[in-house]
Order: structure tokens, then C-alpha cells, then sequence
């Protein structure tokens, strides 16, 4: 028996007054208000890019091709680097890694974005959601701590070119790539233990194509002020501050560079500029999305899709054409074929 049949059931004998009318109901009202907080999203609806069929199917195309050179591209450099023996040094062991967690991080939304062009309702579930945003930070954690990795990696080889077998040894190397994964697993739990007990129960359209923290907390029905801010101190500070230790350390690597031989300040030079490029490429969408207090829907949706598609396509690219090693190494197996034809 609800509240409001066991109040009218105990005043059957009394005739009813403007007050108990009043008092029923209030007691109606209340129940089904609480009906309404209790009941939890189990799915959340992106909005996606565009409502237009026509710009749809150009996105599609579009951003398949990219996801397919995304594939083809980041797997041709881990193959690469692991079957040449002339590769087998720390920096080429940073960069498979890099393209790897390139491939993972593209993996974990273009897919769906790709698939959802052709659906007219895109959704994901709620779980589906939560954990696009756990493996977003968690990849995103362990590039940026391989960045910071492949930036001390030159400083090392540039700088201190006596001491660099002894300080990036194999087992440094392994050592840098485990740190980088764990950081970026608990960069990515600090980022979820408080946002996966948040209350949703009434909105639930995410406007973009995929889930991410600063877009889904918003959707919360609680007041979710530090929250955001926390969001802020984590991912953005230590986006800005990453970001600003790299463009030191490469200032000091390229005032280095100044006194270097012609041939070796060439080669440097040339390695520098694709890792500079891709840091780039990389901490401005992060800068702006994480850090930047005054978001910007339209703008915040494209640098969403350039970090999670372009950028992966582009680190591929940038360092084939910009490295010489690569480009003749991944030209190797091309020349035993035809020798063996």
C-alpha cells in the first residue's frame, strides 16, 4: 500500500478538508519524484558530427580511409622496427611503442564513430561509455609519459653522446615502457573513481561522437563543479605541464645542436623536427579540450576528432618521411624480393 491509499484508507471516517486534499497530494507529487531520481540512464546518445545523410557518407568514406591508413601505417612501423636489425635501438623501440599505443588509442573510437554514420540512433551503453573513457586516458597517459621518454632519449644521444649506451640500456628501455603504461592505467583510475559513482538520471545525449570525462559529467544531476575542476588539476596540469618540460628539454637540445659537425647537426636536426611535430600534433587538441577553461562545442568536437584520428595517421607519416632508417629499412624487404625473383 502506497503513502497516499494509507492516508486516505485511515481517513475514510473523517470527510475530506482543503488541508488533506492539499496533503494527498503533496504525498503523490513526492512519489513520483522519487521515481524519477531513481530511475538511472543505462545508455547514453551521441549526436555525432552532422544530421545531414549526404556529409554522413562523406564522412564515412572519409574517415575509414583514414582509419585504414591509421592501421596500416602504425602496424608497418612495430613490424618493422621488430624484424630489422638494424633498428634495434632505444629510440626505434620508443617509436614502435608510440605507433602502438597510436593504433590502440584510434581503435578505441573511430570504429564506432565509423559504424554509427549508418545508424540513426548512436548509442552506447552506459558501461560501453565508461570504459571509452578509461581506455582514452590510458592510452593517452602512456603517449605522453613515451613522449616525454623519446625527448630524454635525444637529449641523451645529442647532449651526453659518450654516455647514451650506458644510461639507455635494454632494460632501461623496458623499464620506461612499463612506467608508461602503469601511469597511464592510474592516470586513468584517478580520472574514474569519482565520476563512475555520479547519479544520471535525467539527460543522457552526449554531444560528440565518443565519451569523454568534461562531456559526460555534465550530464550528472548533482552539481559537478569540483569534479571539473579536478578534470582540470589532473589531465589538464599535467598535460600543460608535460608539454612545457618537452619544449624546454628540445630548446636545450636544439642550442646543443648549434655547435654540433654539419653532418651529425643535420641528422639531429631532421629527427627533431618529427619529434618536435609530433608533440605538437599532440599536447594542442589535449591543451585545449583539458585544460582550456572556456570550452567551445564546435571547436572541442573537431580537436576530438583530430587527436583520435588525424594524429594517429600522422605520426606514421611524419616519421617514414622524415627518417631516413625507416625509409630504408622499411625498403629492404622490397629489395630481397625482387633479388630472390
Amino acid at each position: 500500500m502506497t503513502r497516499k491509499e494509507e492516508f486516505e484508507y485511515n481517513n475514510t471516517d473523517f470527510p475530506l478538508t482543503p488541508f488533506s486534499k492539499v496533503t494527498t497530494e503533496a504525498i503523490s507529487w513526492n512519489e513520483s519524484m522519487s521515481e524519477t531520481n531513481h530511475t538511472m540512464v543505462t545508455e547514453f546518445i551521441f549526436l555525432g558530427l552532422s544530421n545531414s545523410q549526404e556529409l554522413q557518407i562523406f564522412l564515412f568514406v572519409f574517415f575509414l580511409v583514414f582509419y585504414v591508413g591509421i592501421v596500416f601505417g602504425n602496424l608497418l612501423i612495430v613490424i618493422t622496427v621488430a624484424s630489422d636489425s638494424h633498428l634495434q635501438s632505444p629510440m626505434y623501440f620508443l617509436l614502435a611503442n608510440l605507433s602502438l599505443i597510436d593504433l590502440c588509442l584510434s581503435s578505441v573510437t573511430a570504429p564506432k564513430m565509423i559504424a554509427d554514420f549508418f545508424s540513426k540512433c548512436k548509442v552506447i551503453s552506459f558501461k560501453g561509455c565508461f570504459a571509452q573513457i578509461f581506455l582514452l586516458h590510458f592510452f593517452g597517459g602512456s603517449e605522453l609519459v613515451i613522449l616525454i621518454a623519446m625527448a630524454f632519449d635525444r637529449y641523451v644521444a645529442i647532449c651526453k653522446p659518450l654516455r647514451y649506451t650506458t644510461i639507455m640500456r635494454g632494460n632501461v628501455c623496458v623499464g620506461i615502457v612499463a612506467v608508461a603504461w602503469g601511469t597511464g592505467f592510474l592516470h586513468s583510475v584517478s580520472q574514474l573513481a569519482f565520476a563512475v559513482n555520479l547519479p544520471f538520471c535525467g539527460p543522457n545525449e552526449v554531444d560528440s561522437f565518443h565519451c569523454d570525462l568534461p562531456r559526460v559529467i555534465k550530464l550528472a544531476c548533482t552539481d559537478t563543479y569540483r569534479l571539473d575542476i579536478m578534470v582540470i588539476a589532473n589531465s589538464g596540469v599535467l598535460t600543460v605541464c608535460s608539454f612545457v618540460l618537452l619544449i624546454i628539454s628540445y630548446t636545450v637540445i636544439l642550442m646543443t645542436i648549434q655547435y654540433l659537425p654539419s653532418e651529425r647537426s643535420s641528422k639531429a636536426m631532421s629527427t627533431l623536427t618529427a619529434h618536435i611535430t609530433v608533440v605538437l600534433l599532440f599536447f594542442g587538441p589535449c591543451i585545449f579540450i583539458y585544460a582550456w577553461p572556456f570550452p567551445i562545442k564546435s571547436l572541442d568536437k573537431f580537436l576530438a576528432v583530430f587527436y583520435s584520428v588525424v594524429t594517429p595517421l600522422l605520426n606514421p607519416i611524419i616519421y617514414t618521411l622524415r627518417n631516413k632508417d625507416m625509409k630504408t629499412a622499411m625498403r629492404r624487404p622490397i629489395k630481397r624480393q625482387w633479388l630472390n625473383v
